[in-house]
């Protein structure tokens, strides 16, 4: 992260802590005495936001070997961010009604991956650590367009060539396992913080397939010894802004070179199935059920899927974030209309409240305060939109409802796509599959062709007798907003 500022000279760090103001909250424990209990992949600005906060609230209350070791699989950025801070950022909370700070102290070492795998692994493997937890991208669990892990990725066959030295998150996960059998240490749990249905089921069923192909016994051991637990997070973390760093080291009177900015709201519902032991999450709000799935399937299908949808007709209508887009009457009317074909969708006899659930989004995605851009939003569509809207609709389907509204996402996804170079900037946000987009595109086909030849490159609903209806709902939408727009599109669909 660059350092936005000039002044102040000093910088956030243990030996400035005890100069910040009274109002700014801080760790109430001893940093040197705090041990590391969990390992955490994918070091971004959610887990900053959101786990980290609960582990350093469980740290607050004396659970003092629970410390976290961050680890980048990628980037250094982070690192080097947060390493002169001595791993210690800011947390802003904002709303209409104004700011709150916290200094987040439970980032205890911070590391990445490509630089030195080992230092990695020698860490997952420390008896010390009894969970391992992610939020890493969709595509880094690497499945292919089946679902199943993708063998013939370069990654997967590096990994299952060069077992020491790692890329993937299933590398990582094998070897750390395979050294923990060998010395006999406890096995960890390994916990998914992401937005993928039964998340930590399908990535037991991943870990399995690589590890089996490294070894049978491997597998078998992973498949019968590690414990997979599911859960379901949700907050909103926009990125961090200039504005933000400018603002922050105003209030803290020293320089925060990456402090994150999110929301109020904070829920995480988590499978309660940690054999090595866990924190008390419970304490500080977060909710231990048996069944993650339905609560996983409203954020899915309400939250997520309303996401994405806001972003792609928020770029096409010129909207650069959530607020500015749900404030618009046609948006936020279609939102409404999104969630009334999704919630049918729902488990009836979950115990689920969707009607107080989208009404609490609504106060969400009313916050001016938050600044979350709908081209963050937007990246990687292709491999968010399964998840989020194809797979309500054909529930919906299936069940003999509409998803008249549902399909206007996928269709405003290749919308947006396509007008990045043109009336949208040509990196505004970016798919995995914009080599193929740029293809498509390049054909100049008309709206169907557009629409089918994406659904093949995504494996949109792939098998299901209902495909050719969601094409063909797609490339109707895809037409409109061709020839007319997204406002007269939305016009016409809400009448």
């Amino acid at each position: 992260m660059t350092d936005h500022l000039e002044a102040p000279a000093a910088r956030l760090a243990n030996n400035t802590l005890e100069t910040l103001p009274a109002d700014i909250a801080r760790p109430a424990y001893a940093r040197a005495e705090t041990t590391p209990g969990i390992v955490h992949l994918g070091l971004g600005a959610f887990h900053r936001a959101h786990q980290a906060v609960f582990v350093d609230d469980c740290l607050n209350d004396a659970e003092t070997g629970w410390g976290i070791i961050g680890a980048s699989l990628r980037s250094s950025e982070t690192r080097d961010a947060l390493a002169p801070q001595d791993g210690l950022y800011t947390l802003s909370v904002v709303d209409g009604g104004g700011e709150s700070l916290r200094v987040i102290g439970c980032l205890l070492r911070l590391l990445v991956a490509p630089e030195d795998p080992d230092a990695l692994l020698q860490a997952m493997t420390d008896p010390g650590v009894r969970i391992i937890t992610l939020t890493v991208t969709e595509k880094a669990y690497m499945r292919s367009a089946a679902g199943d892990l993708d063998l013939a990725h370069p990654d997967i066959v590096w990994d299952l060539a060069n077992p020491r030295q790692p890329r993937t998150i299933h590398g990582f996960l094998a070897e750390a396992i395979s050294r923990r059998r060998a010395a006999g240490t406890v096995p960890f749990t390994i916990l998914s913080c992401d937005n993928l249905p039964a998340n930590g089921a399908t990535l037991k069923r991943l870990l399995v397939a690589f590890a089996t192909a490294r070894h049978e016994a491997l597998g078998a051991f992973v498949d019968s010894d590690i414990a997979f637990p599911s859960s379901m997070v949700d907050r909103i973390v926009p990125a961090t802004t200039d504005e933000d760093h400018v603002r922050i080291a105003a209030r803290l009177g020293v320089r925060d070179a990456w402090p994150v900015t999110t929301e109020p709201f904070l829920q995480w519902v988590v499978e309660d199935n940690f054999p090595a032991g866990r924190p008390q999450w419970e304490r500080f709000g977060v909710e231990m059920v048996r069944d993650v799935a339905p609560f996983e399937e409203m954020k899915l299908r309400l939250l997520n899927g309303s996401h994405s949808s806001i972003a792609y007709l928020g770029l096409l209508m010129g909207k650069p974030t959530v607020s500015d887009a749900f404030s618009d009457p046609l948006i936020r009317r279609f939102v409404s209309r999104l969630w009334a074909e999704a919630i049918p969708s729902l488990p009836a006899d979950a115990g689920l409240n969707p009607q107080a659930y989208t009404a609490e989004l609504e106060r969400r995605y009313d916050n001016p305060a938050l600044k979350h851009r709908t081209a963050q939003i937007a990246n990687d569509g292709s491999q968010k939109l399964p998840q989020r809207i194809i797979a309500v609709a054909l529930a919906r389907l299936a069940a003999g409802g509409s998803a008249r509204h549902l399909m206007l996402a996928p269709a405003a996804w290749l919308a947006a796509a396509q007008a990045r170079g043109r009336t949208l900037p040509a990196s505004h946000f970016t798919d995995p599959l914009d080599p193929v987009l740029a293809e498509i595109f390049a054909k100049n086909a008309n709206a169907g062709q557009t629409a089918r030849a994406a659904f093949e490159a995504a494996g949109f609903a792939a098998g299901s007798p209902y495909r050719e209806e969601l094409v063909d709902l797609t490339a109707s939408h895809l037409d409109a907003l061709r020839r007319n727009g997204a406002e007269a599109t939305l016009k016409e669909l809400l009448a």
